[in-house]
């Protein structure tokens, strides 16, 4: 066997003292040999991060070793590279500085002409080379983490650890790092763990995956090895049965263990309560019963801009957007990284301004924020010296202004039992982890009991079996209350599964609708049924191709066949031709 490069012999690691004290890690071994490529997959909050913290020096075990080519980790060095999920960029700099801070630091005696190459050939790696003078505050969140993978990356070290780099970026640009980062590997045999919360994305990568299993006192599961032969071709695979058993023992393994740890968890009851009206004219709802506009016409957008100033002049981000939604219909938007989608979801919750054009909700103008506008964003925002019960509680205690204060509670703690947090509820926001603060700000949105329900990648920072669990939760929410829903994914699959219609956007600056894909798929939806539907993959592939079409730009290249629909100004009033 290859000598190894990292090894953690009998390693614990726990937080606080006393009775706040909590073991995270419970005598973990683990050896990783020298140019092996493996992956670590689990479930939010388990101790991923902590292990990556302890392998790369920025924190230290309670009890046994961790040991980089046979000597302890005493901190930090330029040998062990690391990509966090949050970038960590310096906001007074460019983007080309922010690669070159860690270039200079590690290559002194290279020339500055050398040290530039060196931070360019990274950045036009993560497609980001028309971005290079760019600050982070001029970047999506997505852009934001392609500096930082570029960052870790042009180090060249020994050994790359990533923890959840690519969470936050959109199918197309994941897709091509994950491929950048095989690539590298294969071609210098670097030590890679990669910290991952998406099974596929392990087994397309990895020689070996390691379940972290559930917490407090986590410990490793069985390790699977992958024996696919590289190159690996992500579609090729989607028809191997080698992969499709392996996908089916981990994902197995991983259900089996998060079932195990929620079979104590008592799910309480939800009352029946009603929120406060967000009433409309008498005279427009009787019109409603006989007509059907306003069904057709629920959620309006009308040749909707935004434009921002810039010291250049006026940039447009999104650029005509008009379509009409249908009430209780869920619609999905996809596209790259900083098109625009989350500025159309901002707009709709009056939290962005509209340039020009319009929004109507249920014949009512969105002008301002509004208790009948749920949101989850993709970073979730909770006040953090609140527990996550009261975090939910604010909103709940708002719309429901006629339960008793019983009855509100119970509304509470159903959604955030729902959400597999019912023994964390009394927990403050500041000691939660990113994934289960998400998950307390998909069951505040829950609780609102929304007219509409505006997810901005709500799913994204949760791990493999979470994200799918809380996909199915969106479900049967949205089929039991059958209100209007928009998401925002950079998901292909989550964003079939999910959806009705599907919005393509086009790159932006100018953003605009692109595409509008019908997606006839029989509800109720499983993911199972999803993988087994004839048409599903020919779902996947318009998007993807769309995905590529608009890669560089507005403008397709080459220019796209029309798969679905027509332009997307037919697509957009489909539903007032109808009614």
């Amino acid at each position: 066997m290859t000598k190894p490069i990292i090894e953690l012999k009998n390693v614990s690691k726990g937080f606080g003292d006393g009775l706040e004290a909590v073991d995270v890690l419970k005598d973990i071994s683990m050896e990783v040999a020298d140019g092996e490529f493996v992956a670590i997959v689990g479930f939010s909050g388990s101790g991923k991060s902590t292990l990556i913290n302890l392998m790369s020096g920025l924190a230290f075990p309670d009890k046994g070793e961790v040991l980089f080519e046979g000597k302890p980790v005493e901190g930090p060095g330029p040998e062990r590279a690391v990509c966090f999920q949050s970038y960590s960029l310096m906001p007074w700099m460019t983007v080309t500085e922010n690669v070159q801070l860690a270039v200079d630091s590690v290559f002194p005696k290279e020339s500055k002409a050398e040290r530039l190459a060196r931070a360019l050939k990274y950045i036009e790696m993560v497609s980001l080379g028309h971005a290079k003078d760019r600050r982070p505050s001029e970047l999506s969140g997505g852009m934001r983490q392609r500096v930082a993978v570029a960052r870790s990356l042009a180090m060249d070290p020994k050994v790359l650890l990533l923890d959840e780099p690519l969470s936050a970026l959109d199918a197309l640009t994941r897709a091509n790092l994950q491929d950048e980062i095989t690539d590298i590997w294969s071609q210098d045999r670097k030590t890679v763990v990669l910290i991952t919360n998406d099974v596929d994305e392990a087994i397309l990568m990895a020689d070996r995956i390691i379940p972290l299993n559930p917490g407090p006192g986590a410990t490793f599961g069985p390790s699977f090895k992958v024996d696919l032969p590289r190159p690996r071709d992500r579609t090729k695979m989607n028809h191997d049965e080698d992969f499709k058993a392996l996908r089916r023992d981990v994902t197995a393994y991983l259900m089996d263990i998060g079932i195990a740890k929620k079979r104590s968890q008592v799910e309480p009851p939800l009352p029946d309560v009603v929120p406060i009206s967000f009433g409309k004219p008498k005279a427009y709802a009787d019109a409603s019963k006989t007509s059907g506009v306003a069904e057709q016409r629920y959620l309006e957008y009308s040749k909707v801009d935004k434009v921002y100033p810039t010291p250049k002049g006026p940039l447009t981000v999104v650029d005509g957007f008009d379509i009409k939604i249908k009430k209780g219909e869920f619609v999905s938007v996809i596209g790259h990284s900083g098109c625009g989608k989350s500025t159309v979801l901002t707009m709709t919750a009056g939290l962005n301004d509209v340039s020009s054009g319009g929004i109507i909700l249920d014949n009512k103008e969105v002008s301002s924020a509004g208790p009948d506008r749920a949101v989850v964003f993709q970073s979730p925002s909770l006040f953090p010296w609140l527990t996550a019960k009261q975090n939910v509680a604010i909103g709940a205690d708002r719309v429901y202004p006629n339960a008793t204060q019983t009855e509100r509670e119970q509304v509470v703690e159903y959604y955030l039992s729902k959400v597999g947090l019912g023994d964390s509820m009394d927990k403050l926001g500041a000691d939660l982890s990113n994934g289960m603060k998400q998950r307390v700000g998909i069951a505040r949105a829950f609780a609102l009991s929304p007219k509409l329900l505006l997810l901005d990648e709500p799913f994204g920072m949760l791990d493999s079996l979470t994200r799918w669990e809380l996909q199915e939760v969106l479900m049967e929410v949205w089929q039991r209350t059958e209100v209007t829903a928009l998401c925002v994914t950079h998901d292909v699959d989550e964003a079939i599964l999910l959806a009705d219609r599907v919005i393509m956007m086009t790159n932006g600056p100018n953003a605009r609708i692109g595409k509008v894909m019908e997606v006839d798929i029989p509800r109720p939806r499983t993911r199972k049924a999803l993988l087994e539907h004839p048409d599903y993959y020919l779902y996947r592939e318009q998007l993807l191709s769309f995905l590529e079409e608009y890669e560089g730009g507005a403008n397709p290249t080459p220019p796209a066949e029309s798969a679905t629909s027509e332009n997307p100004e037919n697509t957009g009033s489909a539903a007032e031709e109808a009614a």
